[in-house]
């Protein structure tokens, strides 16, 4: 077999990682992850001796046959799976059956399969759901037409995308904590693991944002972009510390996704271009500076920062601006209490200095040890959203002060709180975004760690005594 190589000129690398591929960039990442799975099937041949029952029928049918199954994600899926586990003889996924559904809007077609049996689909990381109803159907397909005919008439370009690179949607139950849940996997290249979309902008909003992934991890077979082996750090969209290839996939993905709100009408899409232009830019700033990139990710990623720095100067509501940073400065907070904690050798040193009147030491904060996977979940982005959008919403009389933008408020309501219960993680975070003190805003965690162990002091006067 001939190798073939893949290449990008330095124009249409830069293009791809602003986000805006071009026709050409598409057909190369597409035929790259063809050659992929081909190489995957030519070795999964090699494992066994017997010409096992998927070689013998791929030999059987005509070319064009073959070539839709060796290029389909799930045969990519169920390679990978079959290697790993040495396991070649084991059944391969049926040629590209499900429910397949089209639309179309002026001059462009989106074609998928809703896959809701193929056994190797809970290979893309997320619980499947079971067979789609008739019902079910229905829904996919209106929300699909729906949100295709949006795409095309507002996102042309993100719209031509997807026709080029989703071929497969796989249902999966909803999770409780979140309002709808997607995956991607890079050993299914064009296939999207998503909960039954809400309405038609949702699943516009979501199959944006996952292709991304797509195209991010295509990139990354031809171009190692991350340094392997680095450390974890801060990711503006999960509350768990994230390596650097995770965080480049999540500004990479909302690029595209503060792209879409960008051109959306609504005080909605406007509160959600305001918070997402300020976290990509921010996560890009934060790669370049951290050392983890290679060559070939800086020139991505300044790609990206270049592509999303100017919209930062677009004008926005003042109150949308003020609720943006908020729920952006209520995640980072929240991140750090979650994440980092305080040694015990330097709580005592600290401890100490405060009972003895002393300047408080130096001391650092450090990861905590397995606070596991979670996407974001903050008891105020309900109420931040319902503010926006003009609704009434329940919530804590801490939370609501909060996000009124009535600080002196909240800092009592959270100081009460706390009061009786040291423990109450959102009071703390509460805190920590409404409080005048430098240090509960920017190191929020060495604050708790001392007022946990010194219950009778004062938390405002704790807080006035630690450095910012």
């Amino acid at each position: 077999m001939t190798v073939q190589p893949f290449r990008l000129t330095d124009a249409a690398f830069a293009a791809l990682g602003a986000g805006r591929p071009g026709k050409g960039t598409l057909d190369a990442l597409r035929r790259a992850e063809h050659s992929r799975n081909l190489l995957l099937l030519r070795q999964l041949r090699r494992q066994v001796s017997d010409t096992p029952e998927w070689y013998a029928g791929l030999r059987a049918v005509p070319p064009e046959e073959a070539a839709r199954w060796t290029a389909d994600p799930m045969t990519g899926l169920w390679a990978t799976h079959a290697l790993r586990t040495a396991s070649g003889s084991t059944p391969p996924p049926a040629p590209p059956g499900g429910h397949l559904l089209t639309a179309t809007c002026e001059d462009l077609t989106l074609t998928v399969r809703l896959e809701d049996a193929e056994p190797v689909r809970a290979r893309l990381g997320l619980t499947p759901a079971g067979p789609v109803t008739p019902s079910g159907l229905e829904h996919w397909r209106t929300c699909l037409e729906q949100a295709w005919a949006r795409l095309v008439r507002r996102h042309r370009p993100a719209a031509e995308i997807l026709a080029a690179v989703l071929r497969v949607i796989v249902p999966v139950e909803l999770d409780p904590s979140a309002e709808g849940i997607s995956a991607t996997s890079a050993e299914a290249f064009g296939a999207v693991a998503m909960s039954a979309p809400p309405g038609p902008g949702a699943l516009a909003a979501g199959l944006v944002h996952e292709i991304q992934h797509s195209l991010l991890n295509a990139t990354h077979l031809l171009f190692d972009l991350v340094k392997p082996d680095g450390p974890v750090g801060y990711s503006p969209w999960r509350d768990d510390p994230r390596p650097a290839f995770g965080v480049l996939h999540g500004a990479y993905a909302y690029l595209a996704v503060t792209r879409f709100h960008r051109s959306e009408p609504g005080p909605m899409a406007a509160f959600e271009f305001a918070r997402r232009r300020t976290s990509v830019a921010d996560a890009a700033e934060g790669l370049l500076r951290g050392g983890e990139l290679t060559r070939a990710g800086t020139r991505f990623v300044r790609a990206l920062l270049d592509e999303v720095r100017p919209w930062l100067d677009e004008p926005v509501e003042p109150e949308t601006r003020r609720l943006a940073d908020l729920a952006n400065n209520d995640h980072r907070v929240r991140w750090r209490l979650r994440n980092l904690t305080v040694t015990e050798a330097d709580t005592a040193r600290l401890v100490h200095a405060w009972r003895a009147g002393e300047a408080p030491p130096a001391a650092e904060a450090v990861l905590a040890a397995g606070s596991g996977r979670a996407l974001e979940n903050s008891p105020r982005l309900p109420l931040v959203r319902a503010l926006v959008k003009g609704e009434p919403a329940a919530g804590a009389g801490a939370d609501q002060a909060c996000v009124r933008g009535d600080d002196g408020a909240a800092v009592t309501a959270y100081q009460r709180e706390l009061g009786v219960d040291r423990g109450n993680e959102s009071a703390w975070s509460g805190l920590a975004l409404v409080s005048p003190s430098p240090a509960l805003r920017r190191r929020p965690e060495v604050v708790r760690a001392v007022a946990r162990a010194v219950p009778e002091a004062e938390i405002g006067a704790l807080a006035d005594w630690l450095p910012g």
